[in-house]
């Protein structure tokens, strides 16, 4: 089944939630990083978090950059996400690992670092990006971008995260949901949501028994009368290409791309994004450096 999230929101418009199925998202991406265990958590809670966010955005362009720069040793996480549904991500260090934690689960927040910050921009076409910073406070990510959200936007937020690896490492399920309360929102709004989420499962585990996005809707605001206003398919996908490496190259100067010319008779650029290889040979360089 494809990715594909749902956004909706209560009757009287006080609560708005977006839930999201990732499995074939994050499996793509540790595919691509060939990540360890659990930075192929990390990666995964990031990616699900960045699609979410990226829905939250109005037009197709718009873009959003998720950036979680820790000291664990698996170093800093950047994600870039679209409106569209389109993510893609990276990991620092994609081998780094660490042993479960006592509860059996991946120790993503000993590898992402329990010190440093998250970064959001926003690149919704205007002027300026929006550009909203906030400490890490467990590196669990879902938590973080749950106090980033009541810290930077002043938003109270429920975040959950998840990514089920399996034992042969790659990505048996993945997902999460965002839940925001809106101006209106009542203590009884509040109180039936603590309630429904004291018993729900993880919602990796939701999405490995099956369950889709509008399954986990159902399950968390069964006294609260929910519309699903939009439902999107979300793929890792990116956009690089040879065209955009030519202008990034351009930039260098005529001094560096002749470096390039004259020692190594050619360039070959690696995309971090997807591993994709853009080679340019002696001739593709000298054009370059006619269009500076």
């Amino acid at each position: 089944m494809k990715d594909y999230l749902i956004r909706g929101m209560d009757k009287l418009g006080r609560i708005r939630v977006f839930i999201a199925s990732t499995t074939n998202m994050v499996e793509e991406a540790r595919r691509i990083h060939n990540t360890s265990p659990t930075a192929t958590a990390a990666l995964g809670r990031s990616l699900t978090a960045s699609v979410l966010m990226g829905t939250m955005m109005k037009n197709e362009e718009d873009t959003l950059t998720f950036k979680i720069s820790g000291d664990g040793p698996g170093g800093s996480i950047l994600v870039v996400a679209k409106n569209n549904g389109y993510v893609k991500g990276e990991i620092m260090h994609p081998k780094a690992d660490l042993p479960s934690r006592e509860d059996g689960k991946l120790d993503v927040g000993g590898l992402v670092g329990r010190e440093g910050t998250m970064t959001i921009i926003m690149d919704l076409g205007l002027k300026e990006p929006y550009v909203g910073m906030s400490k890490l406070v467990s590196g669990e990510i879902a938590e973080d971008l749950a106090h980033y959200f009541a810290y930077s936007q002043q938003q109270p937020s429920v975040v959950s995260l998840g990514v089920l690896v399996g034992k042969d490492i790659t990505v048996k399920a993945a997902g999460g949901y965002i839940i925001q309360l809106l101006p209106g929102s009542t203590e009884e709004d509040i109180v039936l949501i603590e309630e429904a989420l004291k018993k729900i499962k993880p919602v990796s585990t939701l999405i490995d028994e099956g369950l889709s996005p509008e399954d986990i809707l159902n399950s968390i605001f069964k006294d609260i009368e929910m519309e699903i206003l939009e439902k999107k398919e979300i793929e890792y996908k990116c956009d690089c290409s040879k065209e955009k490496i030519k202008h990034i190259i351009k930039s260098l100067g005529k001094k560096e791309i002749e470096e390039m010319i004259s020692e190594d008779h050619g360039a070959e650029v690696v995309c971090h994004f997807c591993n994709t290889k853009h080679n340019f040979d002696e001739e593709e360089l000298k054009n370059i450096m006619i269009d500076i």
